[in-house]
C-alpha cells in the first residue's frame, strides 16, 4: 500500500447539505472510503426550494472561476446546468451594466462568462451529481451540536436526530459547511481555543426579490444591472435582472438604510425607479410577476480567520459561508465555496498526514482573500457601513479603482483587467501592475456612453413591447 493510501482518512463527515457541503463531499470522495453529510432539513428531489436557504430567493450567479471549479470537481456539471436552462452570459458582451463611472461597453470579445440560474436549479444539479456516488450518504433532519475530540485533534461530531436522540459520529475528517449559522467558533471555545479573530462589516443593505415572466425570449438576453454609487449623498441602492431557466427573469433590488425596499408587491417596481437609472423599472413594467416579494436583511460581510489560529486541531476544516460570508451584491459566495472545495481536494492528494487540516484551511483562506477584498473594499465606503471605516489608504485605492473603472467604460484592456479579478481568476494586486497603471493613466479610449447599449435585435424586441403597451421608448443605443 502506498504512503498516501495508508494515511488517507477512512471516513469524513460534512456538516451541511448546502452547495458548499456538496462540493466538499465531491472534494473528499477521491480520497476517503465514505462521506456522510449531516443536514438539518429534508433535501428536495428536484430543483425545488430547500428549507434553510432564505437567500435562494435572491439572484445568484456563478463567476467564471466558480463555474470552472465546479466542473473540475464534478465534470459535466456546467453542461448539465445549461441543458436544464441555465444561461451562459459572455462578459461583458451580454451585460448592460451602469457602474458609478458610467455604462460599461458590450465588447464583442468576451474574456469571461457568468452562469445564471435559480439557486434551486444550481443546488439540484450539484446535489444530483454528488449523491449519485455510492460513497456519499445523507443523514437528514439531524443537527450537529458539538465537536468530538480535543483542541489538538477532532475525532468526529455529536449530532441530534429528529427524535432528540444524541449520536456520536466518529470521523477522520470533519468539514463545517453549515453556512452563516456555523457554530464552530463556539465549539472551538468549548475546547479551549478562544483567540479566533473575525471581521463583521455591514453596509445595512436590504434585498427584495421576485421572479417575473420575461416579456422577451431570455436565451441570449443580457444581464441588466444598476450599481450603487457610494459617493452620492443618498442611500446606496442597486438592482439586477438575471435571465434564468423557463423564460423567467430573476430580479433583485437592494437598498441601504434610508432607502431600503420593502416586501410590498406594489412598491417593488416603484423602488426600481429610484435607482440611478430607470432602465430596470422601464423593463419590469412589461414583465409579469410570478411570485411574492421576498426580503432579507442578512447581507453583512463576516469572516473568521481560522487560518491564523494556533493550535489548529487536526481533523477539522471550515469551508464556504462558515469561514467567510459576503454581501450577496457582489455575486461571489458560491464561486468562493467552489474554489475552496478545490483547494481542499488538492491538499488531500497526499493523504491525511499531520498538518493537513491547517494546510487546507490556509489554502481555503487564499481563495477567500480576493472576494473579501472586493466586497469589503466597496462596502466600507458607504456611510451606513458599520464594522470598519475607510482609511486614507482605502480612499486612495478607491480613487484609483474608480479611475480604472471609468477607463474600462471605453477601454477593452481595462475592462479585461477588472473582469479578471471580478471573475476570481486574478488577484487584486494584478490591478497595480505597471501596464494596468499606464492604462488607467491614459483613460478611456472611446467616449462615455450616454445611454444603455442594446443590440439591434434587442432594440427591435424593446420597440415591439413599447408599441404594444403604447408607452415611451426604453432608452438605449445599439452597437458593440
Amino acid at each position: 500500500m502506498s504512503e498516501a493510501l495508508r494515511h488517507r482518512p477512512a471516513h469524513a463527515v460534512v456538516i451541511g447539505g448546502s452547495i458548499a457541503g456538496m462540493l466538499a463531499a465531491a472534494a473528499l470522495t477521491p480520497h476517503v472510503d465514505s462521506v456522510e453529510i449531516i443536514e438539518a432539513h429534508q433535501l428536495p428531489d428536484g430543483p425545488e426550494p430547500r428549507t434553510g436557504v432564505p437567500q435562494a430567493v435572491h439572484i445568484h450567479l456563478l463567476q467564471t472561476g466558480g463555474a470552472e471549479a465546479i466542473d473540475d470537481l464534478l465534470p459535466g456539471s456546467i453542461d448539465l446546468l445549461q441543458a436544464a436552462g441555465a444561461h451562459r452570459i459572455p462578459v461583458t458582451t451580454h451585460m448592460v451594466i451602469y457602474s458609478p463611472e458610467g455604462w460599461y461597453r458590450r465588447w464583442k470579445r468576451a474574456t469571461h462568462y457568468l452562469l445564471t440560474a435559480s439557486r434551486d436549479l444550481t443546488d439540484h444539479i450539484i446535489r444530483q451529481q454528488v449523491l449519485k456516488d455510492p460513497r456519499v450518504t445523507v443523514r437528514t433532519h439531524t443537527r450537529a451540536i458539538t465537536l468530538l475530540g480535543t483542541r489538538h485533534q477532532i475525532t468526529g461530531v455529536r449530532v441530534r436526530a429528529a427524535d432528540n436522540t444524541d449520536i456520536d459520529l466518529h470521523a477522520d475528517l470533519v468539514i463545517d459547511a453549515s453556512g452563516r449559522a456555523s457554530r464552530t467558533p463556539q465549539w472551538l471555545s468549548q475546547l479551549g481555543i478562544t483567540d479566533l479573530a473575525s471581521d463583521h462589516i455591514d453596509s445595512g443593505l436590504v434585498y427584495a426579490s421576485r421572479f417575473y415572466r420575461a416579456p422577451v425570449p431570455t436565451r441570449g438576453w443580457p444581464v441588466i444591472g444598476v450599481q450603487a454609487d457610494p459617493s452620492l449623498p443618498r442611500a446606496g441602492n442597486a438592482g439586477g435582472i438575471l435571465p434564468i431557466e423557463d423564460d423567467r427573469w430573476h430580479v433583485s433590488l437592494m437598498g441601504a438604510p434610508g432607502g431600503q425596499p420593502t416586501g410590498e408587491p406594489d412598491a417593488f417596481a416603484s423602488f426600481a425607479r429610484t435607482l440611478r437609472h430607470p432602465i430596470m423599472a422601464d423593463l419590469l413594467q412589461h414583465a409579469e410577476p410570478l411570485s411574492d416579494v421576498r426580503v432579507t436583511h442578512s447581507t453583512a460581510n463576516r469572516r473568521y480567520y481560522y487560518e491564523r489560529l494556533t493550535p489548529w486541531p487536526e481533523g477539522l476544516v471550515v469551508l464556504g459561508d462558515s469561514a467567510a460570508a459576503f454581501n450577496p451584491l457582489y455575486g461571489h459566495g458560491m464561486s468562493v465555496a467552489a474554489q475552496g472545495a478545490v483547494a481542499l481536494r488538492d491538499e488531500l492528494t497526499t493523504g491525511l498526514l499531520p498538518g493537513l487540516a491547517r494546510r487546507a484551511q490556509r489554502a481555503i483562506a487564499r481563495r477567500i482573500d480576493t472576494a473579501w477584498a472586493l466586497a469589503v473594499g466597496q462596502d466600507i465606503h458607504f456611510p451606513t457601513t458599520t464594522g470598519k471605516r475607510p482609511t486614507v489608504a482605502d480612499r486612495l485605492l478607491r480613487r484609483y479603482v474608480s479611475r480604472l473603472s471609468r477607463t474600462a467604460t471605453g477601454s477593452f484592456h481595462a475592462a479585461t483587467d477588472l473582469t479578471d479579478v471580478l471573475a476570481l481568476q486574478a488577484t487584486p494586486t494584478s490591478l497595480v501592475k505597471p501596464r494596468v497603471l499606464l492604462t488607467a493613466l491614459v483613460g478611456p479610449l472611446r467616449p462615455l456612453l450616454g445611454e444603455p447599449q442594446f443590440s439591434d435585435a434587442e432594440h427591435l424586441l424593446l420597440n415591439q413591447l413599447r408599441e404594444a403597451a403604447n408607452d415611451s421608448p426604453v432608452l438605449g443605443n445599439s452597437g458593440g
